[in-house]
């Protein structure tokens, strides 16, 4: 989906439920973030507005195939077209990375979250929203997530791992079918409820939050060394006694 779809879809009443669940998983974990350095990226911008709006700096990237427009709509523009692979930032200068319409849009997942990981401060957080794998919503493409990769949990711990992240929790939201009935998104709230207690793998989207290691390079140093052949030390030949005057 391009950005015109994207701005579409949450000015749609679909997209206004879908809004107010994600944003009711998320503040919860993102409170508490008064003076951090912020970066969205993807399509995070209405989950910027609702769960960071004290946050110190903000800045909204946007995938070069989606497209971008100006955000906010007054002051500033904080929002930039990138290469997600590739971000005009410099290294760990980042507290806060969410992630929503990105991971699986990605051609390079593993090469764009090492990148996050690169402008990542130290023990910085990341939090990926992803389509569930074995969700409804990855099935119907009446909503973004019906585009792109899903991901099943084990494996976005792989690709965290491999990325150099430590997840630190998960969390389930959308479990009301993506549908435009009236009396489905009316029930919406309802349905979130019931869902997060009865059936939390069977949730449209996975949250999931981690934060970067920073020994990964350091372990990896150690590992070489040992890999590499130890050398024993080598003897000195012995130095011989200094003779005195030859005899006469």
């Amino acid at each position: 989906m391009d950005i015109v779809d994207l701005r579409e879809f949450y000015g749609s009443r679909l997209g206004q439920a879908t809004r107010r669940s994600l944003a009711g998983r998320l503040k919860p974990g993102l409170s508490g973030l008064a003076g951090a350095k912020v970066m969205g990226l993807g399509y995070a911008m209405p989950y910027l507005t609702d769960c960071l709006p004290h946050a110190e700096a903000q800045i909204a990237f946007m995938l070069a195939r989606q497209g971008v427009f100006r955000w906010p709509e007054d002051g500033a523009v904080q929002s930039a077209l990138v290469d997600e692979c590739d971000l005009p930032l410099l290294e760990s200068v980042v507290d806060v990375a969410l992630v929503v319409h990105a991971l699986e849009l990605t051609d390079a997942p593993q090469e764009m979250l090492k990148e996050i990981w690169r402008v990542l401060a130290p023990q910085g957080r990341l939090v990926l929203v992803v389509p569930n794998r074995r969700g409804v919503w990855a099935r119907f493409d009446s909503s973004p997530f019906g585009y792109g990769q899903p991901y099943s949990r084990p494996q976005l711990s792989t690709l965290l791992r491999e990325s150099q992240f430590s997840v630190t929790s998960w969390h389930h939201a959308l479990y009301f079918p993506p549908s435009t009935r009236g009396a489905i998104l009316s029930a919406a709230t309802a349905v979130e409820s019931i869902g997060s207690r009865l059936m939390p793998a069977l949730s449209g989207v996975i949250i999931v939050e981690a934060v970067k290691q920073v020994y990964a390079v350091a372990a990896g140093k150690r590992a070489r060394r040992l890999a590499s052949p130890r050398q024993r030390p080598a003897l000195a030949p012995a130095t011989s006694r200094r003779e005195g005057p030859a005899d006469p």
